[in-house]
């Protein structure tokens, strides 16, 4: 990757909710020197969100301002050239994502982004994976609350399971276990129907990225389903996630030999009350048929606008938590990863914490599509905990001691 490039970082959609949470945390969190940019496709509203951001830092008033619009792949490939970093906040990105990945893929520039659309990086991995390998660009999707909690807390677990056995990991399976309290922003809410309205496009991109992206000889590496039930770990009805987490975590556990040649993992909420629990799920399900109707996607679209998200106070309240239970022959570890609202003060800190690592700290030498956990992992880890976010390694599995006294990292 070229160093003389004029920026470090560029954010593209720094106009939309959480690409402006990201550009504020940004503002206050990028060290001396860095050479960042704003880029959209509306220069007036840009410069708005510099005048923002003037506000928490002075020097942010001289921000240079990228007119790119997501539909102009020659602007995208001047973006892309001029960075070192890109971060992506424009989705759904079935919709608008794909002619900045082919940007960053062909310039050598590495890129991150939100998504959370399974469909979308299993087609950009099998349209762009080997393009970025020869140019040496790093691929890094599902940068916020999809999927950095969950890839990087199973990482974290089996880090500390290892640890404490001091031996290889053998047959390990891992339960994430999801509790989280907050609301949604219209974009958000845009690309899960987006996903949910495309089930066989979804399946049928997987398949062919199952196809050219085998999984490791040798080792068995898994999702596991399962059913709603009762979680004696977890102290809570839990239901199965239709999200691309799993997914995630599997392709990092192919990855990296230290998840031992036998892996599983569960994904799941978890939810106190049974009635709440069954609740969730048929709102799910409800959602999804009514997806695949245009006339009802449209109507639940404008309960929600790309661009409205929850205010300040609405944040403040917000929470998660995912806890993990990891066991093999040689042990059992149980941890945590917790932080405040999920959908985007956290995530605004996840997806900027990823672009900063990938431009400025020392990691294994990859490229390609990766994952969080393969491109970034401990590092990553270690700046999520400076700006906030818990690692946090219970002492006991809670099922023997739910009053267990806790050590975090950090």
């Amino acid at each position: 990757m070229a160093v003389s490039r004029p920026y470090d970082l560029v954010l593209f959609g720094a106009t939309g909710f959480t690409g402006g949470l990201t550009a504020e945390y940004l503002a206050r969190a990028v060290p001396d020197g860095c050479r960042w940019a704003l880029a959209g496709r509306d220069a007036d509203r840009l410069a708005a969100v510099r005048t923002r951001l003037a506000a928490l830092r002075p020097d942010c008033a001289d921000l240079p301002l990228l007119v790119a619009d997501a539909a102009d792949p020659v602007a995208l490939r001047e973006v892309a050239g001029s960075a070192r970093v890109v971060i992506s906040t424009v989705g759904p990105y079935l919709r608008y994502g794909e002619p900045l990945v082919a940007a960053c893929a062909e310039a050598g520039t590495d890129y991150v982004d939100l998504t959370g659309e399974p469909e979308f990086v299993d087609r950009m991995y099998l349209r762009h994976h080997a393009r970025a390998v020869a140019s040496g660009a790093r691929l890094v999707h599902s940068c916020g609350f999809d999927s950095v909690p969950h890839d990087l807390g199973v990482l974290f677990t089996v880090d500390e399971l290892l640890r404490r056995t001091g031996r290889p990991a053998g047959r390990l399976s891992v339960q994430g276990f999801v509790r989280a309290g907050g609301t949604i922003s219209g974009g958000t809410f845009a690309s899960a129907l987006t996903a949910m309205s495309r089930p066989r496009a979804t399946a049928l991109a997987a398949r062919e990225r199952r196809a050219a992206d085998p999984r490791p000889a040798g080792r068995r590496i898994r999702a596991i389903g399962g059913l709603p039930g009762r979680s004696r770990p977890a102290h809570a009805w839990t239901v199965p996630l239709p999200t691309i987490d799993p997914q995630v975590v599997v392709r990092s556990a192919a990855a990296l030999d230290r998840y031992g040649p036998d892996f599983g993992y569960r994904h799941a909420a978890a939810v106190k009350r049974l009635p709440v629990a069954l609740a969730g799920m048929a709102a799910v399900a409800l959602l999804a048929v009514a997806a695949q109707f245009p006339a009802a996607r449209r109507a639940l679209s404008a309960l929600r606008r790309p661009g409205q998200g929850p205010s300040a106070e609405q944040r403040a309240r917000s929470w998660f938590t995912v806890r993990f239970v990891a066991e093999n022959a040689d042990g059992r570890v149980c941890t945590e990863v917790s932080g405040g609202d999920p959908g985007y003060t956290e995530t605004a800190v996840m997806l900027a914490e990823s672009a900063l690592c990938l431009a400025y700290d020392d990691l294994p030498a990859t490229a390609g599509q990766l994952t969080t956990a393969a491109a970034m992992g401990p590092a990553l880890i270690d700046r999520l905990t400076a700006a906030g976010l818990r690692f946090t390694v219970l002492d006991r599995p809670p099922a023997a001691a739910p009053g267990a006294d806790r050590a975090t990292r950090g």
